[in-house]
């Protein structure tokens, strides 16, 4: 696993905030106890960002409805683009604006697909939304071509897309559920996929500056620099279906 920037403080701080959550999130529990908190969860300060029913907490980026394409289909959030009315790019905001946090979700992805989740975003009516928030991404690492493309990886899933890759790498096939974890305390960010975590970051260090100088977000000053802004799941055209998405504040 590779960490990028981090003090050994911003480590241990982070650390701190997250030793009690659990080191892997069960892939195929039952139905039941999908989009619900646990007593523990709920002493802890978790709330539901989906209830396997509606999609109350969310709306597109610039908008205020939620349009056809975002369905709710046997207790998950799915993005179906055969029923999109042909409009591209409705990517969907929580109402809500988050800074320092922990999110939690299940994805899953068609054969071949894309999207992504991203932070700390910020609404710009002349940009989209990518120009603000980071992403991690979610693709089928084997038929996806974006797969091979990038810098060691950094576009396959779990990676901070475009500029950090996931390591290791541990996606499951398309079809199959994967459990993510994101945590943003200060300017220290983690990327946790399938119960490891696989990235971490600190925005305050030169080393950070200078990846993103050198990226294609360079000419975006607002790139990662949020303190507070609304998570986003994308709309990149292909099928692809989220549940148990879970948020606590820091």
């Amino acid at each position: 696993m590779k960490h990028f920037f981090l003090s050994t403080l911003a480590l241990g701080l982070l650390a701190a905030s997250c030793n009690s959550q659990e080191s892997a999130t069960t892939m195929e529990s039952d139905p039941m106890e999908h989009n619900t908190l646990t007593e523990q969860e709920l002493a802890d300060g978790w709330t539901l960002l989906f209830d396997g029913e509606s999609m109350e907490h969310w709306r597109v980026y610039n908008q205020e409805s939620i349009p056809a394409g975002w369905v709710v289909e046997d207790g998950a959030m799915v993005f179906d683009p055969a029923q999109r009315n042909d409009m591209y790019g409705l990517d969907i905001i929580t109402k809500d604006t988050y800074g320092d946090f922990e999110l939690k979700l299940e994805w899953w992805i068609s054969e071949a697909g894309n999207s992504g989740i991203f932070y700390h975003v910020i609404e710009q009516e002349d940009k989209a939304l990518y120009w603000s928030g980071p992403e991690m991404q979610i693709l089928d690492n084997v038929n996806h071509p974006d797969a091979d493309q990038g810098i060691e990886g950094n576009r396959k899933a779990g990676s901070l897309y475009d500029l950090i890759p996931a390591d290791p790498q541990n996606a499951k096939s398309f079809g199959e559920w994967n459990s993510v974890k994101i945590v943003a305390k200060g300017d220290v960010i983690e990327h946790w996929q399938n119960g490891e975590m696989v990235l971490s970051f600190d925005r305050s260090t030169d080393e950070w500056k200078e990846l993103v100088a050198g990226s294609k977000f360079a000419p975006h000053p607002e790139f990662g620099t949020a303190e507070e802004g609304h998570i986003a799941l994308q709309d990149h055209g292909d099928v692809v279906k989220f549940r148990n998405l879970k948020i606590r504040s820091l």
